[in-house]
């Protein structure tokens, strides 16, 4: 251990900070530095995997980005982002630049323009850790590593979760005295650590995320979706440009055939379906299976892409005599029991509808089911939904949930809902729900199985077209009408 202590330090050379008026610039040379000093640390662990003689540690750290302005002017701006509010230093650590190029160009080019300042581009002090390093689809000889006979985290930077946190989304960061302030909601290892979840979780790559996504709890809906996107393929797109599944199995625009024979061993733990467009303006499909804990799992790594929108498509319990097998529920306030956001996004916090995915909604329901104007009510309702962490909260004694359902004003109840657009509030991604009532248990209505046959033949793809058309709609809106500002708190950070 002695002998270890005395280890130096490796680093890349030191890189001059530079300054860009040009936020294609600035991105270029977040690429160039981020490659650099990725490039360095695997190159450093293949060499050491090969002679096994370790002579120091090794170091490179993330780049950042960071802005300065003096002044208070305000800035007119019609976009919920791309300012900052007071004078002073901000700053950002950047990880894939790539994978995020386009997201970085309208962000640093809205800062540019606004405040007139140039951006600066340096190495920050947030060391790489060696397993983010490597990317995604990296295989690593497990001989290379036998090889070192010393803990690999005594020679690399690991990943650090003591300062990984959600500090900043959730406005509970405070800069120390001297420190700049957050120009990002996430910082690079943030994003990295859920880079690396969201290949697991979904088994395809964060390169194929669109930014509106439908999530789901039903194995039905995601049959439907696949059906309808090879049917896009084989039409030549229309508009779409590949549809990609779990395994980054991909069917490229103008073929019924996907690219290769791969088929996946076992199917992730919430599988993911991507069908693309040019700018990842297309629509992702997860099938988030059920329970608020895996609402929670999905949308916190989600949100590191900063999608556009996303949507809850499922099934619920109609709360009302009134209701009948297959009506829809389009959520306007949520109930939440479901608790895995107690620490995060206090219970007081209320979520709002949001006018823009509402009214988006409610008319991809009337152009689907041909219902319009006062006759829509015959099969959707607008209210409250419930969602709770007990799948089987009928067999407790009733007389307390059901009283706190009706004094809440609640027509159904779910387990995913309420989680999916609280974090849709907490990560300022704009959010919706359309649900399918598909039993009545306070009025002893359920589904028998020839029933619920029928009723998943019929009711799935009206709805999941509706989703789609819904999504469709929120893709044609311009930015600055979709991300409103009623999602920003006091004090936000520039980025999207």
């Amino acid at each position: 251990m002695s002998s270890f202590s005395a280890l130096s330090i490796t680093t890349p050379e030191a890189f001059e900070p530079q300054s860009f008026d040009d936020a294609v610039k600035a991105v270029d040379a977040l690429a160039a530095l981020y490659e650099r000093n990725t490039t360095f640390l695997v190159d450093a662990f293949v060499e050491l995997g090969k002679t096994g003689m370790p002579t120091s540690r090794y170091r490179a750290c993330y780049p950042q980005v960071s802005i300065e302005t003096s002044s208070y002017g305000h800035i007119d701006s019609r976009l919920s982002y791309g300012y900052v509010s007071a004078p002073g230093v901000y700053t950002t650590t950047i990880t894939r630049p790539k994978l995020f190029r386009h997201y970085l160009k309208e962000q640093l080019g809205h800062l540019i323009r606004n405040h007139g300042v140039s951006v600066t581009v340096s190495e920050s002090a947030t060391p790489i850790p060696l397993h983010f390093a490597f990317g995604e689809g990296a295989y690593v000889e497990a001989s290379l590593a036998e090889n070192i006979d010393m803990p690999l985290r005594d020679l690399f930077d690991t990943p650090d979760l003591t300062t990984t946190d959600d500090e900043i989304a959730n406005g509970a960061y405070e800069p120390g005295p001297g420190e700049p302030s957050p120009l990002a909601p996430f910082t690079a290892q943030r994003i990295d650590y859920s880079l690396a979840r969201l290949s697991h979780y979904t088994a395809t790559s964060a390169t194929h995320f669109q930014n509106f996504v439908l999530f789901t709890n039903y194995q039905f809906y995601i049959d439907e979706f696949c059906i309808w996107a090879r049917e896009q393929m084989a039409a030549g797109g229309n508009g779409y440009t590949a549809f990609v599944e779990p395994g980054n199995i991909t069917t490229q625009a103008g073929s019924d055939t996907p690219e290769s024979d791969l088929t996946l061993a076992r199917m992730p733990q919430m599988p993911a379906y991507h069908l693309k467009k040019k700018g990842h303006g297309g629509i992702t499909v997860v099938n988030i299976g059920v329970g608020p804990s895996n609402a929670k799992t999905i949308t916190d790594h989600i949100a590191v892409l900063r999608p556009h929108a996303w949507l809850m498509l499922g099934h619920c319990a109609g709360l009302r005599n009134s209701q009948t097998l297959g009506d829809y529920v389009l959520a306007h306030a949520y109930v939440r029991e479901d608790h895995v956001l107690d620490d995060d996004l206090p219970v007081w916090v209320p979520i709002p509808a949001l006018a823009e995915v509402q009214v988006a909604m409610e008319n991809a329901v009337a152009e689907i089911t041909g219902y319009e104007g006062y006759d829509l009510k015959r099969i959707m309702r607008t209210g409250t939904v419930a969602t709770i962490d007990n799948r089987n909260w009928e067999l407790r004694d009733q007389r307390g949930p059901v009283k706190r359902l009706s004094q809440s004003r609640a027509i159904a109840l779910d387990m995913e809902s309420a989680t999916i657009a609280a974090n849709g509030f907490r990560f300022r991604v704009p959010y919706g729900t359309l649900l399918c009532v598909s039993d009545k248990p306070l009025h002893g209505e359920l589904k028998l199985p020839g029933m619920a046959t029928a009723f998943y033949k019929t009711q799935v793809s009206q709805h999941l077209q509706i989703g789609i058309r819904a999504l469709q709609k929120l893709a044609a809106m311009p930015p600055e009408k979709l991300h409103s500002r009623k999602l920003r708190s006091f004090f936000e950070t520039a980025f999207q």
